[in-house]
Parts: structure tokens; C-alpha cells; sequence
């Protein structure tokens, strides 16, 4: 359990998420601590981005000077620590090869110095200033705010996507045309009601919604979780969904929750290594942050549905569960032009009746791997969360990966942008032990390692409906076990989770 003291350094120093509960992030109960950093985070993005334009007069981060495009100027560091920080605090920072900010202002009464406040051993180095791993835990020092090498212009289309619409009009937010932002979006609005009839002519299980979305929070549900196909509480997962990628060591790669101002590193070290990943978007985040999907979008990455507020999807009602995907999916095209065919549930919290309404709205679910040694969960959220450290993070995962070598099948992986620390994780440490691994892994994205044209993962430049039809077979199918919604499969070493929640629980 993560106390609340705990967290606070962590709101101050990212996005300044509001706790809303302590639950396990995975399929198996007892350390769910990732919805714990949930669901209040724009109130902090603003004052982020009001730092952010007053810092970006006296400091210029360029991340990659020989990238084509438009270069455009960086915060500094302590933009993302004066995010939620009470008035009246002085942040002070410091980046390793960068102008310190001076002068600038976060949130209202919010000062930030430019005086040094890390050690050397704290500010990370090299093209991707990454902190060295024993350096990154909840509360360290942030680094500075990376900018977007390369911007696009309205009309401008991707090379890779054959037929894909232009770029729309630049996306302006306007708070009366969305939803009120990291919150479930009422389901008496018009477009709702309109996104209801997509439902019509599907056999929707009568399944009543979980309490909370957790196994121990309705252990009526649980018990019954092989009836509902109930992911979280078993592992059990239907033939029609993506559960990890069919050729032996291959990593399917994947990241949750953003997009957020530190992808744009990530994106640059995926560039530099030639490197495609699927994006699991929320919709409040893309209509916070529309420039960075765009680039996500723009250089050959997938993105998919991950809802609108990031909350259980089994807790909700059809109607909410409509509106979750309706809006998320509706922010990506106003922003991108095209619609995506795939979603992954938050907290992988999904059952036969979120299944079967995510496919009637055209959006196949994905779910990353259970394998001998556990979940292929990096477990990086648990770093923010203050549950590990870095280090002991990465090996907890070293641990998964010498497993996937007993594996048939490859692997889809969890890891998340939302956070700097996450990005430190990915881009200094996850993805290049894959990389470096022996024998070596096969980094693809989750269309790229199921063999499905980069056409068919949007529904204005799909030519066979592959994605969505379910003729390609699942992990599920691969296996052998594939099944109907009525009769789910049971990943057996899903019970392997709970192990590896105990080495969790005695790091603590």
C-alpha cells in the first residue's frame, strides 16, 4: 500500500495526479498501486505548459540538430517540477548541458531559480539525458523538457500510409466540445446516444459492472471471473483478443497513458534506433498534448484507444464504456484524420462485456503477455509510485525476460509515457537490454510482429478489415485454446503474477 506521503513527491515533480486508490496494475491483486497515480492530472499540465512558454524564451534543448523539420525551443527542467507545486514554493533545478531557467513561473506564487540542485551523479547525461539507474526514484531531480525536432503542417500525410486523409486543421482545444478532462464523460449527450447504435445487432453480455474494477474490491465478481472472462481476476482472455505476438522472441512494443511532454524523448531514441511502437493514447491527454501525437503518428508509429479517463472499464456501465472509447477515438481523428481499430483497456481490466462493446465500435482489444515468469508488465510504474527503486525495478524485469525464452510465441510488453521517469526506464535501460539481450529480441511494433498492414490499424485505410475480424488468430489462437466470448481461455501461468506481486511486496 502506497501511503499518501509517499506520493506527494511524485505529484510534485510530474503531473501532479490526484490518488484516487491503491490497486494492483496487471491481472493479480494484491499491488495494483498503479491507479493509484490515476486520474486528476490536467489542473498540473496547465501550469506544466505555462512554464514551459515562459522558460522556452532563455533555453533552447535540441534533442536531435540534424533531424529535418522545424526546430523548436525546450523548457527547462523545472517547468515539469513547478507543476503542481503550492504557491509560495521555490523550485530550483539544473540540466546537465543546458541554460538554467531563470525567472520563470509555473503555477501562480510558484518561483523557479535558477540554482544548482542536484548532484552531477543525479543530471542525466548523453544525447537522451538519462540519469544513471540508481539515480532514477520517485522525487529525483527532473531533467530538461524536451521539444519536438520536427513539427507538421496541416495537410501534410504520412509516407508510410497508403491513402491516409491529410492532416486536419490544426486541433484547438476547446473545453465545450470535449468532455470535462480525466473524468468519465456523461452519457446524455447527443453523441452519445448516437455511438449507442453501434451496439445494435451485437450480442452484448447482461454482465452487472465490478465495484471498483478489482478483484479484491468485489469478490463476488471475482469468483465468478471465468463466467465473465474477467481479465484482471484469472487472466482469462477471449480468442479475438491480442495477447502477444506469434513468432518466438519477438517484443511487441507498447506504451500506455500518454501522450505526455517527456515522449518527446522517447520518440527521438525510438527514431534513432529504427524503432516502431504502438501507442495506447487517452483521449484527455490527446487533446492536451494533439502536436506530440501527431508526431508519434507522423513518424510511423500505431496509436490506439486507452479510453477517455483511464479508469476500470469492468466498473462502468455500457453507456460509459461507450462514451470512454466513443471520445477517445473521436480526439484521435479530429486530430490525426484517421480512427483506430485497436484499444487496451486500463489496468488490462476487461471481461466479455467490455469485450464485446469494444468490438461492436470496431476497436479490437489488446492485452500484453502473461508468460511462465509473470505478466510482461516492465513494472516501470512502480518507480513514480515510490514501490521500487530503478534498480530494482530492471531487475525484476531482467527476471521476466530470461523466461521468454521458454516461450513458443513472442511477447507483448507494458511500459508507459506518462511519466519522465518511465521514459528515463525505457529509453536508458528496457529497451536496450531487449536489444542487447542473448540470444537477441525482435522489437516491432504490435501491427508489425501480427503481420497487419499499417492500413488496416485505421479504419479510413483499411482494405481487408483484418485487424478487426479476428481472422488473424490471437495469442489465444496460436495457442491452440481459442475460444468464444462465452467460454474464455485461462492463461494457466497467469498465477505466476501473483509471485512475482510477492517480490514486489518484500522490496517494499
Amino acid at each position: 500500500m502506497i501511503a499518501l506521503s509517499a506520493l506527494s513527491a511524485l505529484f510534485a515533480a510530474t503531473l501532479s495526479l490526484e490518488l484516487v486508490a491503491v490497486n494492483a496494475h496487471g491481472n493479480h491483486g494484491p499491488l495494483h498501486a498503479h491507479r493509484g497515480l490515476a486520474h486528476k492530472r490536467q489542473a498540473a499540465t496547465d501550469s506544466l505548459l505555462l512554464a514551459a512558454d515562459a522558460a522556452s524564451s532563455s533555453t533552447s534543448v535540441v534533442l536531435s540538430p540534424s533531424a529535418t523539420g522545424t526546430t523548436s525551443a525546450a523548457a527547462a527542467g523545472a517547468a515539469t517540477s513547478a507543476a503542481g507545486a503550492p504557491a509560495g514554493t521555490v523550485i530550483t533545478s539544473a540540466a546537465a548541458g543546458a541554460t538554467s531557467v531563470a525567472g520563470a513561473t509555473g503555477a501562480p506564487g510558484v518561483t523557479i531559480s535558477a540554482a544548482a540542485a542536484a548532484s552531477s551523479a543525479d543530471i542525466g547525461t548523453g544525447v537522451y539525458d538519462v540519469p544513471p539507474l540508481a539515480s532514477i526514484t520517485m522525487g529525483m531531480p527532473t531533467g530538461p523538457l524536451p521539444s519536438l525536432t520536427t513539427t507538421y503542417t496541416p495537410g501534410a500525410s504520412p509516407t508510410y500510409l497508403s491513402g491516409a486523409p491529410p492532416l486536419p486543421t490544426k486541433f484547438v482545444f476547446s473545453q465545450a466540445d470535449w468532455p470535462e478532462l480525466d473524468k468519465i464523460p456523461p452519457t446524455d449527450s447527443d453523441q452519445v446516444k448516437e455511438w449507442m447504435k453501434e451496439l445494435e445487432g451485437h450480442d452484448i453480455p447482461d454482465i452487472t459492472p465490478t465495484q471498483d474494477g478489482s478483484c479484491a474490491g468485489d469478490p463476488e465478481a471475482a469468483a465468478q471471473a471465468k463466467e465473465r472472462g474477467w481479465w484482471t481476476c484469472g487472466g482469462w482472455t477471449d480468442g479475438n483478443d491480442i495477447v502477444d505476438c506469434p513468432d518466438k522472441m519477438t517484443w511487441g512494443v507498447s506504451f500506455d497513458d500518454g501522450p505526455a511532454p517527456y515522449n518527446r524523448k522517447l520518440l527521438k531514441y525510438l527514431d534513432d534506433k529504427d524503432l516502431s511502437a504502438t501507442f495506447f493514447v487517452v483521449g484527455s491527454r490527446v487533446v492536451s498534448y494533439p502536436d506530440i501525437l501527431i508526431a508519434e503518428y507522423m513518424a510511423g508509429h500505431e496509436i490506439a484507444v486507452h479510453t477517455w479517463s483511464h479508469h476500470p472499464l469492468t466498473a462502468m456501465t455500457n453507456e460509459q464504456i461507450v462514451a470512454e472509447l466513443g471520445w477517445t477515438r473521436l480526439a484521435i481523428q479530429k486530430v490525426l484524420g484517421v480512427t483506430p481499430v485497436m484499444m487496451r483497456a486500463p489496468f488490462g481490466d476487461i471481461d466479455n462485456r467490455v469485450r464485446a462493446i469494444s468490438n461492436a465500435m470496431g476497436l479490437r482489444p489488446i492485452i500484453w503477455t502473461t508468460g511462465p515468469g509473470g505478466p510482461f508488465d516492465t513494472n516501470d510504474w512502480h518507480v513514480p509510485a515510490g514501490t521500487v527503486t530503478g534498480e530494482q525495478q530492471f531487475e525484476i524485469f531482467q527476471g521476466l525476460l530470461g523466461n521468454a525464452t521458454l516461450m513458443d510465441t513472442g511477447f507483448i510488453v507494458l511500459e508507459h509515457d506518462l511519466f519522465e521517469i518511465t521514459v528515463d526506464l525505457a529509453v536508458g535501460y528496457t529497451l536496450d537490454a531487449a536489444m542487447s539481450h542473448n540470444p537477441p529480441f525482435h522489437l516491432e511494433s504490435i501491427g508489425q510482429c501480427l503481420s497487419i498492414p499499417a492500413t488496416d490499424m485505421y479504419a479510413e485505410t483499411n482494405t481487408n478489415k483484418s485487424a478487426t475480424s479476428g481472422q488473424r488468430s490471437s495469442g489465444a489462437a496460436a495457442n491452440g485454446n481459442s475460444t468464444s466470448s462465452a467460454a474464455p481461455r485461462f492463461v494457466a501461468s497467469a498465477l505466476a503474477g501473483v509471485g512475482a506481486a510477492v517480490v514486489l511486496a518484500g522490496l517494499l
